[in-house]
């Protein structure tokens, strides 16, 4: 299939669009300016000191005159712009695709030959999240705002959390059996002048700084300026060393042992980078400041081993040699140790993305101008980006006819090569819904090829549905129609048969925000949906029981700005009690009249809406085949930037085959 890298067939239509939307961009942002102000809502937790209430009515007074001049002497560029624009929407399509030319074969291209599906399984990283990069004036209902810059920010720290080395670290402690947020965190450890990842013996702390800085896509031009990275390969240091720490007794940091099979497991389960081609340590980018992000990013969470002031004796700096294992590629093992041996899988609060992301879904990108520099700032970690997703203008159906204001919002980054691609939008959207093309987005994306030269695929399909409460109805059909599609999609693209089978399928995934719960009464029929028998949700133990570790994903935009969640590291430790998630998660709304909004909370039990999900089915894979959930994760690394907490899952694929 030949993927779509500009909007429209041939130059002349895309000249012909950039000249009508040059006319409408004016009137479009006077529009926003001018909406701005009556939308914004509690920025008061934040901006109250510097922008009391009487200088806010001041500003709209003042301004609103001339926003309304501004848009009568704007109207008739933008009017003779529509007229351009509107009839070129039927021959646009329904998306961009971006690849990173500079990676090359060195890029996603080198992953495919790291698993060649015998003998060993591979994990594969999954992650999804609501952006709420609207137009400002439709952003502020939400509280959040500055959308070009939240969108920069946003790529800086995803892109960040997701290039630092994963490295497990385990707290053995006879008195304490709690999980801290330095049990099982990713570790950066203080690389030396050779390159090679430092691990040191001494103690385990939150710190305010990170000395890991990443970038995914390094280019040449940055070599050439900032000289090679550390830790780049070429370079003498290697992410295929991965480290367990083991915190307990008189150890302060070995490395596991070939002959200690207990340790040797945690290496296979737990660290999941440094496979041979995957994205090096990298040298610093825009936005890198010392963090994984920018200074308003988390710098407490990230725990590192850092020596005392006795030393801590051995070699350090060749510790990691000793590692035999490879990061995401482990040997199916029935005893690994975890943090929580009552679940077939860990689960944690964390204040990063992932190391090692493979495949990212977004929803609520629905801004031009804030897609590309996510993009830009993506593509230093990702090859693969589509974006613009979705149709505008006259959209029909079999049903009715609408027009779409904005794209359907959905935004897909891979670290692993694109094969097939298709978008549908749902014909039935209903009230502000029906402005936007909100719809499902289907990839077909290539993992690795066996000896015989067989395809391993993997199947992702992206979605946001009908956003407002009542609407349990229209959701339900959009279920049912994201299940229709996905079944053609997958036939349509299927090139294997019984008799000739050419491709291996790894996994089959469903990301994106449903905008129902599992626990409110008014979300029993899409709680019972079909979808839930062939898609299993890790958090979930049935229709409205949730696992009791699950907390919700949608924030109390009331108080996003609050000092207590006000950064990633304050999220996670808020999110970590039970009060904590009272205050600060958004609840299901009480149908009672009368009761405040703490007092209902008090009322309440469970642990938030979670309406960001992140399914996986167990049908139609590769004989033998089994894909398991190895680690989830809620995290809070886009705090203060967005009105959801994304979510992560870390899913392990083994062939039925032991190791030689």
């Amino acid at each position: 299939m030949v993927l779509y890298t500009t909007p429209f067939p041939n130059s002349c239509l895309s000249a012909l669009h950039a000249v009508s939307w040059a006319l409408i961009f004016p009137c479009y942002c006077v529009v926003d300016w001018l909406l701005t102000p009556f939308t914004s809502i509690s920025c008061k937790k934040c901006h109250r000191a510097n922008s009391p209430c009487y200088l806010q009515l001041l500003c709209i007074v003042l301004f609103t005159p001339i926003y309304l001049a501004l848009l009568v002497a704007a109207l008739p560029l933008g009017f003779l712009g529509f007229l351009l624009w509107f009839p070129l929407q039927s021959v646009r399509r329904p998306y961009i695709y971006s690849r990173l030319e500079d990676k090359g074969q060195a890029g996603g291209a080198a992953l495919l030959g790291e698993w060649r599906g015998t003998g060993t399984g591979k994990s594969f990283c999954f992650a999804t999240a609501n952006l709420c990069l609207l137009p400002e004036s439709l952003a502020r209902l939400n509280n959040v705002f500055h959308i070009q810059t939240r969108a920069k920010e946003i790529g800086q720290r995803i892109r960040n959390g997701a290039s630092r080395p994963q490295i497990k670290i385990y707290i053995d402690s006879p008195t304490n059996t709690s999980i801290s947020a330095a049990s099982f965190s990713s570790l950066v450890s203080p690389q030396g002048s050779d390159g090679i990842a430092q691990t040191v013996a001494g103690s385990i702390k939150r710190t305010a700084s990170v000395e890991y800085k990443g970038n995914g896509g390094r280019r040449p031009s940055d070599e050439a300026v900032n000289g090679p990275a550390s830790g780049d390969p070429n370079n003498g240091g290697s992410l295929e060393d991965a480290c367990i720490v083991r915190i307990g007794g008189e150890e302060g940091c070995r490395p596991p042992e070939a002959d200690d099979p207990a340790t040797g497991n945690q290496a296979r389960n737990g660290a999941a980078g440094g496979q041979k081609g995957q994205t090096p340590n990298h040298s610093q980018r825009d936005g890198d400041s010392g963090s994984l992000g920018s200074p308003s990013a988390s710098r407490e969470s990230l725990v590192k081993a850092q020596a005392g002031a006795d030393g801590g004796g051995g070699e350090p700096g060749a510790t990691n040699s000793k590692l035999p294992y490879k990061a995401s590629v482990v040997k199916k093992a029935a005893a690994r140790k975890r943090r929580h041996p009552d679940e077939a899988f860990d689960h944690e609060i964390s204040a990063f993305f992932p190391a090692n992301l493979d495949f990212l879904c977004l929803q609520e990108v629905f801004d031009k101008r804030a897609a590309v520099k996510l993009k830009d700032q993506l593509h230093g970690y990702f090859e693969y980006i589509l974006y613009d997703v979705g149709v505008y203008g006259c959209y029909r159906s079999h049903s009715c006819c609408s027009f779409k204001f904005l794209n359907s919002g959905l935004f897909f980054a891979s670290r692993y090569p694109i094969m097939e691609v298709a978008y549908h939008c749902y014909p039935n959207g209903r009230c502000s819904d029906a402005l936007a093309s909100k719809g499902a987005l289907f990839l077909k994306v290539q993992v690795g090829s066996t000896p015989q030269d067989q395809r391993i695929v993997g199947y992702l399909s992206c979605t946001h549905l009908q956003a407002t409460t009542e609407d349990s109805a229209i959701r339900c059909e959009q279920l049912d129609l994201l299940q229709d599609w996905l079944t053609d999609f997958r036939k349509s693209t299927s090139s294997s048969s019984a008799a000739n089978p050419e491709e291996l399928v790894a996994f089959d995934v469903i990301c994106g925000d449903f905008n129902f719960d599992n626990c409110s009464s008014d979300d029993k029929l899409e709680q019972q949906h079909s979808l839930f028998t062939r898609y299993k949700d890790p958090c979930r133990l049935g229709p409205g029981e949730e696992k009791s570790w699950a907390i919700g994903t949608l924030l109390d935009t009331n108080n996003l700005y609050d000092e207590d969640v006000c950064t990633p590291e304050n999220l996670q430790k808020v999110l970590e009690s039970e009060e904590g998630r009272r205050e600060y998660l958004a609840f299901p709304t009480s149908k009672s009249s009368g009761a405040g909004q703490k007092g209902r909370k008090d009322l309440l039990k469970g642990n938030g809406r979670r309406i960001d999900y992140i399914l996986h089915g167990e049908e139609g894979l590769g004989p033998d085949w089994k894909a398991e959930v190895e680690e989830f994760s809620f995290i809070t690394q886009l705090s203060g930037l967005t009105d959801h907490l994304p979510v992560a899952m870390r899913l392990m694929v083994s062939t039925g085959e032991e190791e030689a």
